[in-house]
């Protein structure tokens, strides 16, 4: 557990050193925070981020991701090197990249990616990433161009959060202490942009910037549901960080719902 900190240390010495280590200024909008220790955030507790805005439109698309072909074995996380994030976890934690549950997919960003006519104003509410028991939670959500997005550090250990997008400009921060919190933007719409913790390399998570409020993440049952459109035709596009990416077309009427169904194949 000494070594652990004591490398734990020196990970932050060299962050701080090199300007957090991506090669690029920090963006403007970025703020730390010394609050007080918050109660650790448990993945029950973190919906799927959905499109919430209110918009004019009254129609929905609600939809299944089905899954094909032989479900992968879930890969069991080790997080030993680590004595502070293993002993917050009663049973074991599994990988995220893919999870199927009854011939359905968990975790696919699904979005309105041509059809939506805006503008539409980003919304000032923040969109809160979680790092608790040495995890990302949520693991895949969404969140509009300029919209606030707080990250904290739940845990009484250092995290660093390492954004690699490759269209908006990105971070690389240390957050050592629990409570610690920053807010960071991203200016373009991007699908999608990848967290990484390099002190725990088994954490990440990806957001998808978007420049409207239509977008929404399955669940463990495989559903989705946008909500809030107009009346239209819309193509819809559904990724999943590893079978790829689908598209469709959906028309609907104000205030219909519309029900679709999407499928990925094991590859």
């Amino acid at each position: 557990m000494n070594t652990f900190r004591t490398m734990s240390a020196v990970i932050v010495a060299v962050l701080l050193a090199i300007g957090c280590g991506s090669g690029k200024p920090q963006d403007a909008s970025a703020t730390d925070t010394h609050g007080q220790p918050e109660q650790p955030t448990r993945l029950a507790e973190m919906p799927a981020n959905a499109s919430s805005t209110a918009t004019a439109g009254r129609a929905s698309i609600h939809g299944t991701v089905h899954f094909t072909g032989t479900a992968p074995t879930p890969e069991k996380v080790k997080m030993d090197a680590d004595p502070i994030c293993q002993q917050q976890h009663a049973t074991p934690v599994y990988m995220e990249d893919a999870v199927v549950s009854n011939s359905m997919l968990k975790n696919v960003f699904v979005y309105v990616k041509d059809g939506a006519k805006g503008p539409f104003p980003s919304p000032t509410t923040p969109v809160v990433l979680a790092q608790a028991g040495c995890w990302y939670n949520p693991h895949i959500f969404g969140i509009q161009v300029d919209q606030p997005l707080e990250i904290v550090n739940n845990d009484a250990t250092l995290h660093n959060i390492n954004a690699k997008p490759t269209i908006n400009q990105p971070f690389n921060v240390a957050q050592p202490v629990k409570g610690m919190k920053m807010t960071k933007k991203f200016a373009k719409p991007e699908i999608m942009v990848k967290f990484k913790c390099n002190v725990h390399p088994w954490m990440n998570a990806y957001v998808g910037v978007v420049d409207n409020p239509f977008f929404s993440v399955s669940g463990a049952d495989g559903s989705f549901t946008i909500t809030g459109l107009p009346a239209g035709t819309y193509t819809l596009e559904a990724w999943h960080e590893k079978y790829g990416t689908q598209t469709q077309t959906v028309t609907v009427a104000d205030g219909e719902t519309k029900t679709v169904d999407l499928t990925f194949t094991a590859k």
